[in-house]
């Protein structure tokens, strides 16, 4: 039997060997050597992970803003995200392979909720394909402006939106839903997170395109259905429109829509909320929605009735037929278009994107029969007459457009042509004149008593800037006059304080015409105001005037609902210079001689 060996040192307990084990560990941690002790200073590298993230808390903690690219990065960044634009013209060359790999890949490197990468990005090059998209969006565009007010609609109508067509690469990018919300992270409480991830896709591939000289744009007009069938995606998966992508038609230095005075850009400060979502926060945004357009008034005469043919059966042409034979008999056959130029300083107050000087050029264009008015006139038979009204004195905000003396010679003026010219056939109204809209606007609102806002419009090649700087000048133009006008404020008055030396002559030429019994055609919303001013001096010239088009201004549609009068065209003219009118004119003109040739039935 073996014999317990004996310790040599003082019992103690292991409770006690652990605490000094640990207390001198302790007290060496918190007390380091120091040089010249004897002992040898150790350091312990910290182990660095090859992969993942290699920077330490310390070295993250003494620049926190360490992550940053350098200013340049950040420059070109900023410059890439202010110059993206939502592109609708484009060139048909190529997208190069690689280039539109790039592009796919920079949308994949997107984040996503949960790291789902829900995108999937069906690639178009098939022209037949493409031209069913953009019948699709166009049938949609349609539907979308028969329910939104008549302005807006018409302004949707109105944008250049054949991308779909031009770029020879769509993207209909898709987000595949097929897994239930909760099973990915993220999507549990916020389903529609996998949308989103999808929009960030987007915004991805258009920024690198845009860095690469390319041009997207983003096509939604679609029903979800009819895309989805188009480009065969299973249930479950559900598309985010289609991107045009391609080289660019244009190059625009701000966004398409506030270009074309859809609406502007928004102040940071208007969608900036701090802390708590306050009772006066931001408006919301413009619902376009709106009533069903006016009813029409139709007419009925007797030589209508011994047509024939059912009534009505040429819609709006046989109305304006009746008014014409009404008024001038079965036989007119010839027209005349008078075209009458005016310069207005207004012009100089930023109310336009052209200078003054155009109207000069476009009148001697007119004079060697070139320019588009007289040009049109000419294709249909139309003979022209060309008159420089001349100049305004004042520009309407700090003084009057001009003296009432000047006024009454160019009311005198065009009396006695619309006289001369009323037996000969059908006038027709055109004007020149870079400004001329914000005249006309001003004289709309004194005679219509309306808010700029409802009536000025966006001239020739305006953008959202000026239309509101046009708004602000009609405004005060109004205010100027504001002490001085009352309801017994004449005509020539009124022309003298607001007016322009073509609207002045143009309505002298309507009274005339309307005096003699013959009828005016009407052109856009210049002429238009002009035939106002002449109906508020003498009602009965109303039923002497026909609208030969709505053009795009949006105070032309409140001008002809005053008159009572329906425009026998709509297609969103902008050429001003009785373009529109001659046009109705041709057409009129053609139904008048059908009426005449068409058989006769018994009474």
């Amino acid at each position: 039997r073996h014999s317990r060996p004996q310790l040599r040192s003082p019992a103690v307990s292991v409770m006690q060997v652990l605490q000094q084990t640990a207390t001198g560990r302790l007290q060496s941690a918190i007390a380091p050597r120091s040089p010249g002790s004897g002992d040898d200073a150790t350091t312990w590298e910290r182990p660095i992970p090859l992969v993942g993230d290699v920077t330490s808390a310390q070295e993250r903690a003494l620049d926190p803003g360490g992550w940053s690219f350098d200013t340049s990065v950040q420059t070109a960044l900023a410059d890439v995200i202010a110059g993206r634009r939502d592109i609708r013209r484009y060139r048909p060359d190529p997208v190069p392979p690689e280039t539109l790999l790039q592009i796919l890949a920079a949308g994949h490197a997107a984040p996503s909720v949960g790291h789902s990468q829900p995108w999937r990005f069906v690639v178009v090059t098939a022209a037949a394909t493409r031209d069913r998209a953009a019948s699709l969006a166009d049938r949609a565009r349609h539907a979308q402006a028969a329910v939104m007010d008549d302005i807006s609609g018409q302004h949707l109508l109105d944008l250049q939106l054949d991308g779909i067509r031009e770029a020879p690469v769509g993207i209909v990018v898709c987000c595949d839903r097929r897994v239930t919300p909760q099973g990915v992270l993220g999507r549990g409480t916020f389903h529609d997170a996998d949308i989103w991830s999808c929009a960030c896709a987007i915004q991805n591939m258009w920024l690198t395109a845009r860095a690469g000289g390319l041009g997207m744009g983003w096509v939604t007009l679609f029903e979800p259905h009819d895309l989805a069938e188009l480009v065969g995606l299973p249930a479950g998966v559900v598309s985010l429109g289609w991107m045009c992508l391609g080289y660019p038609d244009e190059r625009p230095p701000e966004p398409g829509l506030s270009r074309a005075g859809w609406s502007s850009r928004l102040d940071l400060g208007q969608v900036v909320i701090s802390e708590r979502w306050q009772h006066d926060s931001p408006e919301p945004p413009r619902d376009r929605i709106g009533a069903p357009a006016s009813d029409r008034v139709v007419a009925a005469h007797d030589d209508a009735d011994s047509v024939l043919t059912v009534p009505g059966s040429l819609g709006r042409l046989d109305q304006a037929v009746d008014r014409v034979i009404a008024s001038c008999g079965r036989d007119v056959a010839t027209a005349t278009l008078v075209l009458v130029g005016g310069d207005h300083p207004v012009a100089d107050l930023g109310v336009t994107a052209y200078s003054r000087d155009v109207t000069a050029e476009v009148l001697a264009a007119a004079r060697a029969g070139e320019s588009i008015g007289v040009a049109t006139a000419r294709t249909a038979g139309v003979a022209t007459i060309v008159i420089d009204a001349g100049a305004s004195t004042g520009n309407l905000v700090d003084a009057d457009a001009m003296s009432l003396d000047r006024v009454e010679q160019l009311l005198a003026g065009g009396t006695a042509l619309g006289v001369e010219l009323a037996p000969i056939g059908l006038v027709l109204l055109g004007e020149v004149g870079i400004g001329n809209t914000t005249v006309a606007a001003a004289l709309a609102c004194a005679l219509l008593g309306a808010d700029p806002g409802d009536i000025v419009g966006l001239g020739a090649g305006s953008d959202s800037a000026i239309v509101e700087h046009k708004r602000q000048i009609v405004a005060a133009a109004l205010s100027r006059i504001e002490s001085t006008q009352n309801d017994g404020r004449s005509m020539a008055a009124l022309l003298a304080a607001i007016g322009g030396p073509e609207i002045a002559y143009l309505t002298g030429l309507v009274l005339g015409v309307a005096r003699t019994g013959g009828m005016v055609v009407l052109d856009g919303m210049v002429t238009g105001v002009a035939a106002l001013l002449a109906c508020e001096h003498e009602p009965a010239t109303a039923s002497h005037l026909i609208a030969g088009q709505r053009s795009r201004e949006i105070g032309h549609t409140a001008v002809l609902q005053h008159l009572g009068l329906t425009a026998l065209l709509d297609l969103r003219l902008r050429s001003g210079e009785g373009v529109g009118a001659v046009i109705a004119t041709r057409m009129l003109l053609d139904a008048l001689t059908t009426r005449r040739a068409v058989a006769r039935v018994n009474r």
